[in-house]
């Protein structure tokens, strides 16, 4: 055989590089050989043995048969024949021993046929799929392909991550952020249970997500095989939709429903492929879908005589107070206009933090238990509650005895907790805008920026006392925080995870209106932060600061994804206040009047730690080195870990 019979000669190894009596494995492009050295001669196979697949390059040369190293089926070396009475042989490729070494004889390859993974892959980009976080493994290799494929041609970009649940809340800030739907991704069994929590994390948020999970192949699904799981059922109480892609199934179809609910639902979407199914072959003429003409406009107005009624409540009311929850994000040019009329102060939900800047004349801050007792003040005055896109969890604050009006697109959300005096079905910007549009020339509100004024005064003369506070332990998480507020950008992106440094954020920390805080408000799930700064960074890297804050607790739990942020140059500040504890749980034992137990934690210096990740690592001590540090990390090109010591009684 010679380069005109339609075939080319590629160098598989040196004369020196194999001993005699062994086989290794050889890669050329894609393909994969054992290439075996053998009674003076040298033999090149297929490297997959035709029983199960096991790699033969990996075997061994037993009397004169190379043993697949799996389940020890026996071939020649040489030839890839088996013993006598058996059939199945691995595929064999003329070999030639030459002065600079042994080569081997392959056909052009051919080009890669269309398969179900690539028509699934171009429908979800032709709906605005961009990022994919996840981790490659063995049944999940053909989509992984399609995904790769993507890629190069500019369609997609994948990150690699450390663990599944880092894939998944990655996903999650990055649909909360932007609106749109980023994929997490993982192989059968435990690969694809790992991102439920993150996932729930998007459920109880309401954040576009979509879950890509390999499955083992169909013939051996259901019968015990390795990490077959019924993913199917793990996934039932999380997935609004979840589809497994069949052999006979729309895959296209299936793709835009998973995008369409995962956007129009704003939850979880799934879609998961068995390992056969992922590679099979369709015509190349298979069309992907794409969104045109699947959506519509949700801008809905409610009712006429709904709205007359609370337009007339507000009218009349001297001392109303607007609300506003993660659900008005989109819509607060309209909320702010309508307060302005009428010198109405604005509190928000802790997830709608940042919503309102802090020092605008109608901001009153974070209600509840993260917030502030401006916010407080004003709820209690007030004889009457506006509520834009909040749901009433018992966390906000917001006092369920005073007349309220509630308006939020989801009619589920309307009186979800108790009854409401009126509840209004509608966009919250275009309802926000029919309000001021029906309101009398005169109204009974009373102008207060004065007096929100005077207990923002109040407060921040508090929290100045509070910021000087420190013992041995360390700093207190006003003076933290208050660092943390003037060292960061504007319009910075910021993802805080859960525990005391959570309320000490939602407290102290002043939001300039232009930041975004991303947070896991419902599910509260620890660790969140640093994933989610991979995830907005992903989103707006190049166009915002991002930074995370966590405590040492919180950090632990996803800890080894600082390599993935050095290993994708990510521009992320992480902001760790270290106390040695869970300190939200050991101030949560003390109220209850329980004996401090089992939060201590043993932690590594983390700043050092960051180092040997590769990330710039700085350790405060004292308020005196807090400025400097936080401004050196923010500065880096590159991610940058400030190890903070706090007190935990300092909160």
């Amino acid at each position: 055989m010679t380069e005109t019979d339609d075939t080319q000669w590629h160098r598989l190894l040196g004369l020196d590089e194999l001993d005699e009596g062994r086989v290794t494995t050889v890669t050329i492009g894609t393909q994969s050989f054992a290439v075996s050295h053998y009674n003076g001669e040298y033999g090149c196979v297929d490297n997959a043995c035709p029983h199960q697949g096991g790699p033969l390059g990996e075997g061994t040369i037993e009397h004169g048969w190379l043993r697949c190293p799996w389940h020890g089926y026996d071939y020649s070396p040489l030839t890839g024949e088996p013993p006598e009475g058996f059939d199945d042989a691995p595929a064999c490729f003329p070999v030639e021993v030459r002065g600079d070494g042994v080569f081997v004889a392959l056909k052009p390859t051919a080009p890669a046929a269309r398969t179900v993974s690539d028509v699934v892959v171009e429908t979800l980009t032709n709906w605005g799929l961009t990022h994919v976080f996840g981790m490659v493994g063995h049944s999940n290799l053909g989509f992984a392909d399609a995904m790769r494929k993507a890629e190069q041609r500019g369609d997609l970009t994948y990150i690699g991550i450390r663990h599944e649940g880092a894939a998944a809340f990655a996903a999650t800030a990055f649909g909360k952020l932007t609106g749109q739907v980023a994929g997490c991704f993982g192989i059968a069994g435990p690969g694809s249970t790992n991102l439920l929590t993150g996932l729930y994390d998007a459920k109880e948020d309401r954040a576009p997500v979509l879950a890509l999970s390999g499955q083992v192949p169909s013939a051996v699904k259901g019968r015990g095989a390795f990490q077959d799981t019924d993913l199917e059922a793990a996934f039932a109480g999380v997935a609004r939709f979840s589809a497994s892609m069949q052999a006979g199934s729309n895959h296209a179809e299936l793709a835009t429903l998973a995008m369409k609910t995962a956007l129009v639902e704003r939850g979880v979407a799934h879609l998961i492929f068995p390992d056969e199914v992922q590679h099979m072959e369709v015509p190349a003429d298979t069309k992907a879908s794409t969104p045109v003409g699947r959506v519509g406009s949700r801008l809905i107005s409610p009712p006429s005589a709904e709205l007359q009624r609370a337009v007339d409540l507000l009218a009349g009311s001297a001392r109303p107070l607007i609300v506003v929850g993660d659900g008005a994000r989109d819509d607060m040019k309209a909320i702010t206009e309508l307060a302005s009329r009428l010198g109405t102060p604005i509190a928000t939900t802790f997830k709608a933090k940042g919503l309102v800047a802090d020092d605008h004349p109608l901001g009153c801050g974070v209600m509840g238990r993260s917030g502030t007792p401006v916010a407080s003040w004003m709820m209690n005055e007030s004889d009457l509650v506006l509520v834009f896109g909040a749901s009433f969890s018992n966390h906000t604050g917001i006092a369920d005895y005073k007349p309220l009006i509630q308006v939020d697109r989801d009619p589920m959300a309307l009186g979800r907790f108790h009854p409401v005096t009126v509840p209004l079905q509608g966009d919250v910007g275009v309802t926000a805008g029919a309000i001021l549009s029906a309101l009398p020339a005169e109204v009974a509100c009373a102008d207060l920026t004065d007096e929100i004024a005077l207990r923002w005064e109040l407060w921040r003369e508090e929290k100045a006392k509070r910021r000087l506070d420190e013992s041995d332990a360390g700093l207190s998480a006003a003076a933290a925080m208050q660092s943390l507020t003037e060292a960061i950008d504007s319009d910075a992106v910021i993802a805080v995870d859960v525990g005391n440094n959570t309320y000490s954020f939602g407290r102290y920390f002043e939001v300039s209106g232009s930041q975004r805080v991303l947070m896991s408000g419902y599910l509260g799930s620890i660790g969140f932060s640093f994933p989610a700064a991979m995830g907005a960074w992903a989103a707006a890297g190049t166009e915002r600061q991002i930074v995370s804050v966590s405590g040492d607790g919180g950090f632990g739990q996803y800890a080894m994804e600082l390599t993935t942020a050095v290993k994708y140059g990510m521009n992320i500040t992480h902001v760790l206040l270290n106390n040695g504890e869970l300190g939200k749980i050991s101030k949560e034992q003390r109220a209850a009047h329980w004996d401090v137990w089992q939060t201590s934690l043993h932690n590594p210096s983390f700043s050092a730690f960051a180092e040997l990740c590769g990330a710039k690592g700085l350790r405060v001590t004292t308020r005196e080195g807090l400025d400097a540090a936080l401004a050196e990390a923010l500065a880096h090109d590159g991610p940058a870990l400030v190890e903070v010591m706090t007190d935990a009684l300092l909160v």
